[in-house]
């Protein structure tokens, strides 16, 4: 079965086409900066095994970017495949399924209603999610695509962690909750982790404490209690907990109701501050993109280093935290861009962490880049800082081949 799996970020667009009969993976990409027109054009990288393209193209929206995409898997040089009709079914990255939707599901015009529906709650990417499954369907009619939500893997919360302090009839109305999102890639690092800890350190899965750290355009931190989430940053929206690259992350709520009053700004004012003019594009006043914010701090920019250093502070105040909730930490997991790409991320975040075992050998930290996977901590360090690139892709392939494999045995 040939699967092409679609993640749609806010301003990337990854794919993957993998054969799920030998985990052949056929081909990969990424569409990067897509709608953004700070420093570097937008630019599409396809890999076929060692060889790699990449070439500028203009992306000023993710139906462009996918129109690209189909492009370049069916190019006669490029390509893989001759036409899209080989293609056997489509898997979506979903970021918010509210709670409708706990796990995987067809994706149907019900189930694009209720995506559109939940855009209010993700306001950064359902939008882009739709626009990548409707480009995709307008591409290939006639296969199933599989909608598998960032928010399932946190359904294992309990109600004392999603339950916000405010009037319980918001949450009875409005099911105003935390969620938790980035879901795919904190289940598959922290599998990585669990099954690591196993081998190496005899760790039982059932009582392994792991902290999931997705560091990207978009951040969020995990706590993993026996192969679970139990806590997670972001709540209702993505825009609660770290510090992003546009969004602000935790904030003294009265400071919104403040700003409206002194300075006339709506909600949609407001909505759009928090999710798109905050973080390090705020803080920083240049750009949103942390190897920019490096590039910024080697010139000397002062607010650069700000945006850096509460960028930082703010995911080590979260590790702390969550160590105490689990009673402890076998394992800190780095993913995503900045989590897998980032030397001088982790050095910080780690730094004055010693009182928890977590000790990083700087070497190791440096060599540990470009999708290499790897364990960076002193040799007899209590608890083990991981590097493990993510693979949101392949979960959601699984995902989709699950889906239709039981669609096709219902219909036998």
């Amino acid at each position: 079965m040939k699967v092409l799996v679609i993640n749609c970020g806010s301003s990337s667009l990854k794919y993957q086409l993998i054969e799920l009969d030998n985990n052949q993976l056929m081909a990969r990409g990424l569409a990067d900066r897509v709608g953004l027109q700070l420093y570097e054009k937008a630019s599409l990288t396809h890999r076929v095994n060692e060889k790699v393209w990449k070439y500028n193209v203009d992306m000023p929206d993710h139906y462009r970017a996918m129109e690209e995409v189909a492009k370049v898997l069916t190019h006669p040089e490029m390509g893989v495949i001759k036409t899209l009709e080989e293609i056997d079914a489509v898997g979506h990255r979903v970021v918010h399924g509210g709670e409708r939707f706990t796990s995987s599901v067809v994706i149907d015009k019900e189930v694009e209603k209720a995506i559109e529906e939940c855009a209010n709650l993700a306001p950064l990417h359902n939008p882009p999610n739709l626009t990548g499954i409707r480009a995709a369907k307008a591409l290939l009619p006639n296969v199933p695509h599989i909608a598998v939500f960032d928010t399932a893997f946190h359904s294992t919360i309990p109600p004392y962690a999603y339950i916000y302090a405010l009037p319980y009839e918001f949450y009875e109305r409005y099911r105003i909750r935390r969620y938790g999102f980035h879901g795919t890639s904190h289940y598959y690092v922290a599998r990585r982790a669990i099954q690591y800890l196993k081998e190496n350190f005899s760790i039982e899965p059932s009582k392994s404490k792991v902290i999931t750290c997705h560091l990207g355009n978009g951040c969020s931190i995990t706590a993993v209690l026996g192969g679970e989430s139990i806590d997670t940053s972001m709540g209702l929206t993505p825009a609660e907990g770290l510090v992003m690259g546009t969004r602000c992350g935790d904030i003294d709520p009265a400071i919104l109701p403040f700003l409206m009053e002194k300075e006339g700004y709506t909600a949609k004012d407001i909505d759009e501050i928090i999710n798109k003019k905050s973080g390090l594009l705020g803080i920083s006043g240049k750009t949103n993109d942390m190897r920019d914010i490096e590039e910024e701090i080697a010139k000397g920019d002062k607010r650069a280093k700000l945006a850096f250093d509460v960028f930082c502070y703010r995911v080590k105040k979260y590790i702390g935290a969550y160590a105490a909730v689990m009673g402890g930490v076998h394992a800190v997991v780095f993913t995503g861009g900045i989590g897998e790409n980032g030397p001088m991320e982790r050095e910080a975040i780690c730094s004055g962490l010693e009182f928890l075992g977590i000790e990083i050998d700087p070497e190791k930290n440096e060599m540990m880049i470009r999708g290499k996977e790897g364990d960076i901590s002193k040799e007899n360090a209590p608890t083990r800082v991981l590097v493990i690139p993510t693979n949101e892709e392949l979960v959601i392939a699984q995902e989709t081949a699950r889906i239709v494999s039981n669609i096709k045995k219902r219909s036998v």
